[in-house]
């Protein structure tokens, strides 16, 4: 995602995917969180409701096939500069994907994949370079995310 100084709110979606005891990461490629491990997504196309976006996005960066079931959490990552500009502000739409194929493969927009464990998103080196609002928000997300993977009782076995 690349919307610097925008004239208002960039809509965008990130696709979360649990499988057995583990979500899937990008290591992000492009500014604003260069560096910084968050999940895969993007901007919406015009026209593009959220489930789609998330079910795109996670494709075009990782290979990943997922059905997008429900948008489940919503917030704003907003950046300044020093001069107090807005630099980037997206609003930022989380949606559950259920697996469906795919292992991940670092594509688009992301350097790196990785399924990494629920149980280890208390490591520093996924909160991201200077943590940061989308940082911070990886873990509670992949817990919730992993939480309806388990109720919903819809994900394939690994």
């Amino acid at each position: 995602m690349n919307s610097r100084y925008p004239r208002s709110p960039v809509p965008a979606v990130l696709a979360v995917v649990p499988r057995g005891n583990r979500v899937l990461l990008v290591r992000r490629r492009h500014p604003p969180d260069a560096g910084s491990w968050g999940f895969p997504g993007g901007r919406l196309d015009l026209g593009e409701p959220l489930l789609a976006a998330a079910e795109r996005e996670l494709h075009e960066e990782t290979g990943v096939r997922a059905r997008g079931i429900v948008a489940f959490a919503a917030f704003d990552v907003i950046d300044r500069d020093i001069a107090g500009a807005v630099r980037y502000h997206y609003v930022l739409n989380a949606v559950y994907c259920q697996w469906e194929d795919g292992d991940g493969v670092a594509g688009d927009d992301a350097a790196e994949v990785a399924w990494v464990r629920v149980r280890d998103f208390h490591t520093p080196a996924l909160i991201g370079q200077g943590g940061g609002t989308l940082g911070e928000q990886v873990p509670p997300l992949a817990r919730m995310g992993w939480r309806m993977a388990r109720t919903l009782r819809r994900e394939k076995p690994v």
